[in-house]
């Protein structure tokens, strides 16, 4: 062996040493050594990569064993939060229902409040029967009012001082008169208030004196103040029409009767009724005379 291939670093220089007949290759000493110095830096080298890796992942189980503490601190924070919560809505449901159950009416109260609301449909029946029969009582008053017993007001002066102006009147509907009965009828639109003296086919005379004679007998008239022949234009003795009747006003010298054709005889179809009862002024209520 030269000295190029001793000092060749990369070649393993080996001798041969024959023991009891038999070959054994010896490395170099110095060889071998610089061979076990590398591998033993070798070695080191991967000792120390493979404590960095450790380490490497110590940390790295250390960071993930941190984070799933993390996640498992956050999950229970969550879970309290929702525990919080649900406690929170229980205590508001329980509030809410004390509330409601306060605000519910005891079972004296309920039977109250039915007693009070079948008292108030009574009432209101009641009151519609009520505000029924006075309807209806209206109504009757009216109808009875407008054709069996009919309100009059009087105006004028021709009748009194049996009737004076403004008072208020009852007649009742009816053709059956007797002498001095006081009659209610119509000349065109005017209401007219005057008192029966004779009836059809009968004979009515007055003389200059204002002396009335029906069928020649002289009326009694108590009622007349002031007697006169007054307006008279029609020719006398005068005979009553059929269905007709003669009728004066108690105020002799005014007023405007059958003496005179303006108004003449009524009929049936003019006379409202014979005048029953005065209501009004009340120092006055009575029947007529």
């Amino acid at each position: 062996m030269n000295n190029e291939e001793r000092n060749d670093p990369k070649k393993i220089h080996r001798k041969t040493v024959v023991y009891k007949g038999v070959k054994i290759e010896l490395a170099d000493n110095t060889e071998l050594a610089s061979r076990n110095a590398a591998d033993d830096s070798f070695e080191a080298a991967d000792i120390e990569n493979v404590e960095k890796t450790e380490i490497a992942e110590n940390n790295i189980e250390e960071v993930s064993d941190e984070g799933i503490v993390a996640e498992e601190n956050a999950d229970v924070e969550d879970e309290a939060q929702d525990e919080a919560q649900d406690e929170a809505q229980e205590e508001a449901q329980e509030g809410s229902d004390d509330k409601e159950n306060k605000n519910l009416p005891s079972v004296d109260q309920l039977k109250q409040e039915l007693r009070n609301i079948r008292h108030k449909k009574q009432y209101g029946r009641v009151l519609r029967s009520t505000v029924y029969v006075l309807l209806i009582s209206a109504a009757c008053a009216v109808l009875v009012a407008t054709i069996f017993l009919p309100i009059l007001q009087i105006y004028g002066t021709s009748m009194e001082p049996t009737l004076t102006e403004n008072e208020i009147v009852i007649a009742f509907k009816t053709t059956d008169f007797e002498k001095s009965d006081l009659v209610a009828f119509y000349v065109g639109n005017k209401l007219l208030v005057k008192r029966f003296i004779a009836g059809p086919g009968q004979w009515v005379d007055i003389d200059e004196e204002g002396n009335v004679y029906v069928d020649g007998e002289l009326l009694d008239e108590p009622y007349i103040e002031e007697k006169a022949i007054g307006a008279c234009n029609i020719e006398l003795p005068y005979q009553v029409p059929e269905n007709k009747y003669f009728v004066m006003g108690d105020q002799r010298k005014t007023s405007v009767d059958s003496r005179n054709t303006s108004v003449g005889c009524i009929d049936n179809d003019q006379i409202v009724g014979k005048l029953l009862l005065r209501v009004w002024p009340f120092s006055r209520i009575g029947t007529i005379d």
